[in-house]
């Protein structure tokens, strides 16, 4: 069972993170946001691709489900954290960090 102090100690744990107010919720972000906590502390929204999403909803369905209307059809997925363990809370952080990272540049 992971819980928000887990959210946020192991979030901030990848590189760039930075946490800021984000209207009712608290973003972490990189160069995007990737995920937001709700002010309950209680779940997490991910921007994952609509793929990931798709695949996390039918393996672990008590744990992730699509944020309603738009946001959802565009991968956010909503992630109750009562029902993840370590290593599920880890995996899902480390692939919504790794969409936030800059987009490589070439010449």
């Amino acid at each position: 069972m992971a819980t928000e102090k887990d959210f946020r100690n192991t979030a901030l744990s990848f590189e760039g993170t930075m946490e800021a107010p984000h209207m009712d919720r608290t973003a972490f972000k990189v160069e995007r946001i990737y995920a937001t906590l709700a002010a309950d502390g209680l779940s997490v929204n991910f921007k994952l691709t609509p793929d990931e999403q798709e695949l996390k909803c039918l393996t672990h369905p008590d744990g992730f489900s699509p944020v309603p209307k738009g946001w959802g059809r565009m991968g956010w997925t909503t992630a109750t954290l009562a029902e993840l363990d370590a290593a599920d809370l880890k995996a899902v952080i480390e692939l919504a960090w790794r969409h936030a990272l800059p987009k490589k540049r070439t010449r």
